[in-house]
């Protein structure tokens, strides 16, 4: 196991995160500020440039990423809502669907 210094992801939640709705349950999101500044980090980490304060920021930012992301999985797969019953989604959408024949010579 490699040793890593990071941000504590908790010193984060309260100004980097928010709760968004999505189909009718409420997922964890980062705030604007937090998601440009991720991107910021990981573009001056691609270029090898990142100090080690910032090396720690971004190991932090990125850890509760990844928690967010299975909490977020977790909440998905426990709700009654599922984006693959098509026939949700298009509830409120014109019916747009063609029939297509095709006469074939016998």
């Amino acid at each position: 196991m490699t040793t890593q210094l990071m941000v504590q992801p908790s010193s984060l939640m309260s100004s980097g995160i928010r709760m968004s709705e999505f189909g009718n349950i409420y997922l964890f999101r980062f705030t604007d500020e937090l998601q440009f500044r991720i991107e910021e980090l990981l573009e001056k980490k691609k270029a090898d440039l990142l100090t080690p304060e910032e090396e720690a920021e971004y190991a932090g930012i990125s850890e509760l990423e990844r928690i967010f992301t299975l909490i977020n999985a977790q909440l998905a797969t426990k709700s009654k809502w599922c984006p693959s019953q098509l026939e949700d989604l298009y509830d409120n959408e014109l019916d747009t669907s063609v029939n297509t024949v095709t006469l074939q010579n016998t």
